[in-house]
């Protein structure tokens, strides 16, 4: 039967009404779902699967008191049925190869599901007990039940409080969110990881460990990232977004910021982050590959969780005031010796400035120049942690700057080691941050260093123990003001802990190459800050050669006095 004039009449004037109030309305697509979704609570109108969980008022019942009490006898006779069914075709002798051939069948499944099911226990037992032995988590504190909703980037939102909301081992959403990236990535060709799971990858194991610190995460395995790498980032963001709207906190900016170097590296990271979109994550990628224009318009008609850009393009939309990223919680920067050959390290610093707060910082770096160690400094905060799959020289010692000089006598040695320490603790704020290591020998030029630190009113310590008693009580009050070197032998090394010093002073270079590449290594773990000094003389010459492949592998300026002491190192062996 055709509807009459007045019923399409009344239909269109419903959507106009239904399209001036989603224009004129000051919430969220989101928070306008919910609000819809109560009002037909209210009004008794619900979908077929708001029903099964709700139930209406009956005259019988008209406060709904007894809804809790409904026995569904429809679902109980059919299980009674169809236990009988089975029962009497597994008794006939005809019909008994069926009903076993269905018996067995069912026990495979069974067998199956509960053999996945005990993977996924035991990596996800795995992760917990790998993140439950770090020295942070014993830092968590109460979430404040009286606040409701606050926007998450002020600045009184610390790395402390974030620390403590990630602590937790991976919740199911978490593994929800990697089986849907993986399952439709294995619909791709370009994926063929079928043997080892997402959930198994060992790099997204050790990035959930770093992440739950609340730290920056400064990754040098590798100049781009992954697809893994991508998924674990994207789950690990949906995740904190779920979280926190239980808590009921909401976003005024896009949650996690992903930059990129070209448009066809934004194609991929969308690509990962696009099954997320069944779970309520919207991704947009922002690249020149489109216009200005349909990029703005997309931006006014969405609000996206996860943005994917090259630096360029969102400068041009923050400019034009198209999107504001003031309060992106969460940012990305993949492929930074790719933007820093393109000549974006500026907009990079331009883009560190729009963003208020301190986000969670991820960097991937595979370039050891000296021109990215500044912008390093610049996005990671003042202590980070440092994740990397690879072994190499070059990858273990980022950000470390080699400091070599070439000497002519001891006296000139020690005092350069001076003028260091006059360099360093020169500025007043780093005065009580900074920890310096003196690495000696065993021999006279070290009890003649101790005694000129002393003199100096430095307070000297044995390693990180600190058992060595300051200088003399005889100087003056300003002793106290003095910081505080430690020393070690140079035979203790392979037992001390390098990690915690950000300044390294090798006075006495008689040593070997390796113990050079294990201090190199393992010192400045927390910090893009590191300096390592180095003193050499005459005698030092046949380590020449191995300091300058040192140097040029890691990317570092070789001085003229150390090439000019290894071509009279080569004359002098020829």
């Amino acid at each position: 039967m055709a509807k009459g004039d007045d019923a399409v009449a009344r239909k269109k004037n419903k959507s106009k009404r239904k399209k001036l109030n989603r224009e004129n309305s000051n919430v969220s697509a989101r928070v306008a779902s919910i609000i819809a979704a109560k009002k037909r609570r209210q009004s008794g109108k619900r979908r077929m699967c708001q029903g099964m969980c709700f139930s209406l008022p009956t005259p019988d019942d008209p406060f709904n008191e007894q809804h809790e009490k409904m026995d569904f006898k429809v679902k109980e006779k059919k299980k009674i049925v169809q236990a009988k069914v089975n029962k009497r075709e597994f008794g006939r002798g005809k019909n008994a190869p069926l009903g076993q051939d269905i018996h067995c069948r069912k026990n495979k499944d069974i067998d199956h599901l509960e053999h996945k099911k005990e993977k996924i226990v035991l990596v996800t037992s795995e992760m917990k007990n790998s993140i439950l032995t770090n020295d942070n988590l014993g830092q968590k504190s109460p979430v404040d039940s009286e606040t409701t909703k606050i926007q998450l980037n002020e600045k009184d939102y610390n790395h402390q409080q974030r620390a403590c909301e990630n602590s937790d081992c991976p919740s199911k959403f978490f593994i929800l969110c990697l089986n849907a990236i993986e399952k439709a990535l294995h619909l791709e060709v370009a994926y063929n990881n079928e043997d080892k799971p997402l959930f198994a990858n060992p790099w997204g194991v050790e990035f959930l460990k770093c992440y739950s610190t609340g730290k920056d995460v400064l990754d040098t395995s590798g100049s781009s990232c992954t697809t893994e790498q991508i998924a674990w980032m994207a789950s690990v963001a949906a995740d904190t977004i779920a979280r926190k709207e239980k808590q009921g906190l909401w976003f005024a900016s896009p949650f996690l910021l992903f930059l990129v170097p070209s448009q066809e590296k934004a194609a991929e990271v969308r690509m990962v982050c696009k099954p997320l979109k069944d779970l309520g994550i919207h991704t947009v990628s922002l690249h020149p590959g489109a216009s200005l224009d349909h990029q703005i318009h997309g931006l006014k008609s969405c609000e996206p969780e996860f943005l994917v850009s090259t630096p360029e393009r969102l400068m041009e939309l923050v400019s034009l005031k198209a999107i504001n990223i003031s309060g992106v919680s969460f940012l990305v920067v993949d492929g930074l010796d790719c933007l820093n050959q393109d000549g974006y390290l500026d907009t990079l610093k331009s883009i560190r400035q729009c963003i208020s707060g301190n986000p969670n910082t991820v960097v991937f770096n595979n370039c050891f120049s000296h021109e990215c160690v500044p912008v390093l400094q610049n996005l990671l905060s003042v202590s980070i942690q440092r994740l990397s799959l690879s072994h190499s020289i070059g990858s273990q010692s980022a950000c470390i700057v080699q400091t070599i000089n070439v000497c002519s006598s001891e006296e000139e040695k020690l005092s350069k080691g001076l003028q260091v320490l006059r360099d360093t603790f020169g500025d007043p704020l780093c005065f009580h941050n900074l920890k310096v290591l003196y690495i000696v020998g065993g021999d006279d030029k070290s009890a003649n260093l101790l005694e000129t630190l002393k003199s100096n009113r430095y307070s000297v310590s044995k390693g990180s123990d600190f058992d060595i008693p300051d200088v003399d009580s005889s100087l003056d009050s300003d002793r106290g003001k003095k910081p505080t070197i430690s020393m070690i032998n140079a035979e203790h090394i392979s037992t001390a802990d390098l990690g915690i010093y950000e300044i390294v002073i090798l006075s006495n270079f008689v040593l070997s190459i390796d113990i050079y590449v294990k201090v190199l290594t393992r010192m400045a773990r927390h910090s893009t800050r590191g300096v390592l000094h180095s003193f050499l003389t005459e005698e030092d010459a046949p380590l020449a050669g191995s300091l300058i492949e040192i140097l040029e592998q890691c990317g570092q300026a070789v001085p003229e006095g150390l090439r000019t002491l290894h071509i009279r190192s080569s004359m002098l062996e020829s």
